[in-house]
């Protein structure tokens, strides 16, 4: 059977709780009534809720050392959790469905109760701070009387944290679990519940996600239609994106949307690292077929590939790697959809003729580096750490500099276009000042063309304050949907591949 989409709701009133499940209620399977979220003369009601909602309802009254808000005793807590078990109904649609007990709740009248009811125990371990190990035996220690729904969750440090969880959990065939990774590292144990075996996922609305922000929950229409989490099974193939910056990035919606244009079983998923090391192995161990690769690993993932094409080598920086078999390679796609996206916005065939300014030195601007060369400009390459900027240089014959006041004159002299490669200023929505903006001691005259790598904001604060100077501006979203265009074509072959090799 499919996982089912959880809902968490965590409103302070149960009409609150009520209308929110009314409007997910399309793309959802079962809600979670965290009591510990309601407010306290409203806890006399749970009873009821599940005759309300319509929807099967896990009874959740969640402690603080859990992750929760409830605070006031365990005696107040099992007085709690037998009023909402109390007077059950024969439409067993009028009680809770489940009922969640942690690992060292030991009510036996309740655990009798919620068995004699037919109420399934869902039994609980959470760890807020650190990972769990040895996940098979403690899933088979949670089940105390065979009959409960074990659930895991941890607090990762690292994705190599999340690596060794899936590993594991995809051993645990045939029985009913509920495993989930938190935090920003944990979010491919959500989508990819199908994968680890887990009965279901949690997600949170919109409305109450800051409720629940550390947990890392994602909301259930952004899982369903952009994951299709419901359409996901054994045989899905998977790609992705890695990186340190990729919680706001599109390249989810570019890929997944062309997957279900081309009838594809594939999904594309972020999955946060802050190692290439770690990136690379998550890859390997979940099957990925391929993944784009975002700052900062676009040059530290070259030494984990099997192979490179000649861009790669020329520029020394890999946005692409595809899996082919036994062979991981590694492509540049960046420099290509660049080279488009750019000349569109100049409107101009070539850049013979122009000075650039190139505003930093790292894996995204050793491809404007090499697309500005290769397009026919002289340019001047700006880092903070001006060593960077020099060894970047000098491998086009461009001049370079550092990133404060005295390097006016050399910005001013490379003004023709100013192109910003760096993170600075990625989903920034403040005023521009010396944090988000990387030349905000330069002040522009109207006659630059400034373009911005980052696209999230739409208008970054540099692009923010040239324009009102009367500069033209440019976001990198069409050079993100550009290189995405090529790096599909990838995937789309390594993914007919995989489909001949299992044949």
């Amino acid at each position: 059977m499919r996982p089912l989409v959880c809902l968490c709701l965590t409103g302070s009133t149960i009409k609150e709780d009520l209308e929110i499940a009314e409007k997910y209620r399309s793309y959802i399977d079962v809600v979670e009534l965290r009591v510990d979220y309601l407010e306290e003369n409203e806890r006399l009601n749970i009873r009821n809720f599940p005759s309300l909602v319509k929807i099967p309802c896990i009874l959740t009254i969640r402690r603080v050392i859990d992750g929760g808000k409830y605070d006031e005793g365990e005696g107040a807590r099992t007085t709690l959790f037998a009023r909402a078990l109390s007077f059950v109904d024969r439409d067993s649609a009028k009680n809770f469905a489940y009922v969640d007990f942690e690992e060292d709740f030991n009510v036996q009248s309740l655990v009798d109760a919620a068995m004699a009811f037919g109420i399934t125990i869902i039994r609980s371990v959470h760890d807020m701070k650190n990972p769990i190990t040895n996940i098979r035996e403690r899933v088979a220690k949670l089940r105390k009387t065979g009959y409960e729904i074990p659930k895991i969750a941890f607090m990762p440090h690292s994705l190599k944290d999340v690596t060794d969880f899936c590993e594991e959990a995809a051993k645990l065939n045939n029985t009913n679990q509920i495993l989930c990774a938190m935090g920003k590292f944990g979010l491919p144990t959500r989508i990819l519940a199908v994968k680890l075996n887990s009965f279901l996922t949690y997600t949170s609305p919109k409305e109450l996600m800051e409720n629940l922000a550390s947990i890392g929950h994602i909301d259930p229409i952004k899982l369903c239609d952009l994951y299709r989490f419901r359409m996901l099974d054994k045989d899905t193939t998977l790609f992705g994106i890695t990186g340190d910056k990729i919680e706001g990035s599109f390249s989810p919606n570019l890929h997944n949307e062309k997957y279900l244009k081309n009838n594809m079983n594939a999904v594309y998923i972020p999955f946060h690292s802050t190692s290439s090391a770690d990136s690379f192995r998550f890859a390997r161990a979940m099957g990925l077929k391929g993944f784009s690769v975002t700052i900062p690993h676009k040059e530290t993932i070259i030494d984990f590939l099997t192979e490179v094409d000649k861009k790669v080598v020329d520029i020394g920086a890999c946005n692409t790697v595809v899996n082919m078999g036994n062979e991981w390679i590694g492509y540049n796609t960046d420099c290509t959809g660049f080279e488009r996206a750019l000349l569109e916005f100049t409107e101009l065939e070539n850049l013979k003729g122009k000075k650039v300014s190139i505003i930093g030195a790292g894996g995204a601007a050793k491809a404007v580096a090499y697309s500005v060369k290769r397009l026919g400009a002289k340019a001047c390459v700006f880092n903070r750490t001006t060593l960077k900027a020099r060894r970047l240089a000098e491998l086009y014959g461009f001049e370079y500099g550092g990133l404060d006041s005295d390097d006016i004159p050399k910005l001013k002299k490379y003004s023709d276009i100013i192109i910003q490669t760096t993170s600075v200023g990625m989903y920034s929505k403040d005023a521009p000042d010396e944090n988000n903006d990387p030349i905000w001691f330069y002040d522009f005259t109207g006659k630059e063309m400034v373009y911005d790598v980052v696209y999230e904001p739409e208008i970054t604060p540099i692009m923010a304050r040239a324009s009102i100077a009367g500069c033209k501006v440019h976001n990198g979203f069409t050079m993100l949907k550009y290189q995405g265009e090529e790096q599909f074509q990838m995937f789309k072959e390594a993914y007919i591949k995989s489909l001949r090799d299992d044949m």
